[in-house]
């Protein structure tokens, strides 16, 4: 059985028919062409990092965004608070590039935490955020030399595939600002105006221009002569070009035993949500109930008893605080109460995530699904999500704003926990901390999308893929692997999980079970990135729709959950199938559905994405394609040796301190 989500996986997206897409004539000529060496979709962190390092490199850079800011999670998604592990901060062992963020939150507010947050050491303002990483781009093309080419408001809308299917030879997007005469950006919540954003004619709302993105230089050689980074949020690029990939839960195998299902479920991915933010008032506050909210009132909690508190919740994500409130605790974590004029941001299970799993309300299409909308047709493509699941996201997100000011229900802890708290205020306009009208999050946190299935390679045969074992601090010695996999199969997961000892077990020297597994996170070869935080889920829920009275997260889902050890990016993991000019950075790089549980915070993002910046500048330097310099291992690579020194002497590490097969002692990494 070994491998066989991997076959299943292929099978059930029908790799062997995949035709790589063309380019159909837009319904007029591009309205501007702009050539760039590295054009990079997706301008959240992972964008805005490879941005940084290929203009570090003197590289000129177009960047689309969806949005009109640059920096996603930070600021277009509302969840400005670094999600970080105390090790990894207590010792600032990060990418160069996110030292020079953190530094320059610090030097804005003169204090890396203006929220007094209790969640990270700094939450702050997402509209600060754009402003902060705008002027570090601005500053890292004047100090390389290199030419940053800013696009927001922009869909990357078709591909130029060559025809032999590998290599992006251009790529047309369409542009959009107002009308005259029609509310400005950003008026309209996401679901009111994506599907508008992605057909090329002008609408009453907005005026599109049609942008043909092309190689700077010509073609020399057999060297790709510019590279595509994908770095949109649910992995655009990879659905739109028909690479293999994953969406949802992978099949339960030896590599992926926490899986919650045997044969894998396409449709569950994690949570999205819209964040918002509120503020604390001196007086209390007239609140209308939305017309909407009871259909989503019987899903709202505090989740826990232990976090059933109203001023721990305002202030886990609290990122405005100007004078320091009362000290508190309850249960056991301690935080100041909230004071008037204090600034929170939402961002909470069993409050704003919407969470769907089924096929009739998943969020991000499978590529049947693209099929039957008709998004891989030439012109087709819409962006690959569902907008119902939008716009029912950006209502259950605004009635939990009502639920937490005048809710007095708890779906999972019953009544009598729920208060009222009328002394706080829904923030809106164009100059709140979202900066929308709405008072939504102009883009949803997106916590997973489309997962792409690298090259297969030694050791992975029908493709690379960062697994749950690789990275889990689990022991698997309970009961529930026992009776859940197979003798076999645990047998196997025993083998994985030897360490150095497994030739021992290859040899017959040793069974399985008298071997203790290894405590490390996998090492790579080809690392050349890092990251570290623990496999957190927000799972789907198992009946749809998501909201309905006495719903459940899905069955098993959280198994997987738990600590992590501090973890590698293989360059393998960033490079797709079949198109040899594309790398992926961000959440949609190839791990699983339990890694990409880990894989999907801000450092990694911006390490994720410096890799990609800085790869794709040295295979240009070079004149060699990224899976050349990983298509030997595990012979030597000498290519992948200098690019990794490359990394490294340009301060951003590949790997963790003391990183060894020898070394087995990472207690210390919290």
């Amino acid at each position: 059985m070994k491998r066989s989500l991997i076959t299943l996986t292929l099978s059930l997206i029908s790799l062997s028919s995949l035709i790589p897409p063309t380019l159909s004539a837009p319904p007029r000529s591009p309205d501007q062409v702009e050539a760039c060496d590295i054009l990079i979709a997706g301008g959240g962190l992972a964008g805005a990092a490879a941005a940084y390092e290929s203009l570090l490199a003197g590289q000129t850079v177009c960047l689309t965004e969806i949005t009109d800011w640059v920096g996603g999670q930070i600021s277009s998604q509302g969840t400005s608070a670094l999600d970080e592990r105390p090790t990894q901060r207590a010792r600032l062992f990060y990418p160069r590039g996110y030292l020079e963020l953190r530094e320059r939150i610090k030097r804005y507010y003169g204090e890396l935490n203006p929220g007094d947050c209790w969640v990270s050491e700094s939450c702050f303002l997402p509209r600060d955020a754009d402003k902060i990483l705008s002027r570090i781009l601005d500053d890292a093309a004047r100090r390389g030399k290199g030419t940053l080419k800013w696009f927001p408001s922009t869909v990357i809308k078709e591909l130029d595939i060559s025809s032999d299917g590998r290599i992006i030879e251009s790529a047309i997007a369409i542009q959009h600002e107002p009308t005259d005469g029609a509310p400005p950006l950003n008026t309209y919540p996401l679901s009111q105006t994506i599907e508008d954003w992605y057909q090329y004619e002008d609408s009453r709302r907005f005026e599109k221009t049609i942008i043909r993105f092309v190689p700077q230089n010509p073609s020399a050689g057999n060297a790709p002569n510019w590279y595509v980074v994908d770095a949109t949020e649910t992995g655009e690029l990879i659905g739109l070009a028909d690479v293999p990939y994953r969406v949802g839960i992978d099949p339960r195998t030896h590599l992926e035993p926490s899986s919650s299902s045997v044969g894998g479920n396409p449709y569950c991915t994690q949570g999205f949500t819209y964040t918002f933010a509120m503020e604390a008032t001196e007086e209390p506050q007239t609140h209308q109930m939305p017309s909407f909210y009871p259909q989503y009132q019987p899903y709202y909690s505090y989740e826990l008893p232990r976090l059933a508190d109203f001023g721990l919740v305002f202030t886990y994500r609290r990122i405005w605080s100007p004078q320091e409130g009362e000290a508190t605790r309850f249960g056991g974590i301690n935080f100041t109460a909230p004071a008037p004029e204090d600034i929170s941001m939402q961002n909470w299970t069993w409050g704003n995530d919407y969470r769907p799993g089924n096929p009739e309300d998943n969020f991000v299409y499978t590529r049947e699904q693209l099929q039957a909308t008709n998004q891989l047709a030439p012109g087709g493509w819409m962006g690959g999500l569902r907008t119902d699941a939008l716009r029912k996201g950006e209502e259950i997100s605004k009635g939990y704003f009502y639920w937490l000011v005048e809710g007095t229900t708890d779906s999972q802890l019953g009544e009598g926990v729920k208060k009222q708290h009328p002394n706080n205020r829904f923030l809106s306009g164009l100059d709140s901390p979202m900066g929308t009208v709405h008072g939504l999050s102009k883009y949803p946190y997106i916590r997973e999308g489309r997962r792409i299935i690298g090259r297969p390679s030694y050791g992975y045969p029908e493709g690379f893929m960062v697994w749950e074992i690789d990275i889990s601090r689990r022991d698997y010695k309970e009961d529930y692997y026992r009776q859940t996999l197979s003798p076999q199969m645990y047998r196997d997961l025993r083998t994985a999980l030897a360490g150095r000892e497994a030739f021992s077990i290859v040899a017959g020297q040793k069974a399985p079970e008298e071997v203790n597994r290894r405590t490390r996170s996998s090492i790579y070869p080809d690392s050349v990135g890092i990251g570290h935080y623990a496999i957190d889920f927000h799972p789907c829920m198992t009946l749809s729709p998501p909201e309905a009275p006495g719903n459940t997260e899905r069955e098993g889902e959280r198994q997987g959950a738990g600590q992590a050890y501090p973890f590698q990016i293989p360059l393998r993991a960033m490079i797709p199938q079949k198109i040899d000019n594309m790398l992926v950075a961000g959440k949609s790089i190839a791990t699983s559905h339990i890694a990409a549980a880990a894989y999907r915070v801000h450092s990694f993002e911006w390490s994720s994405g410096a890799a990609a910046g800085t790869t794709a500048a040295f295979a240009l330097e070079k004149g060699i394609a990224p899976y050349e310099l990983v298509d030997e291992l595990p012979r030597q690579e000498p290519q992948l040796r200098v690019l990794r020194q490359r990394l490294e002497q340009s301060g951003n590490p590949t790997a963790f301190p003391d990183t060894s097969i020898f070394n087995e002692n990472w207690d210390e990494w919290r």
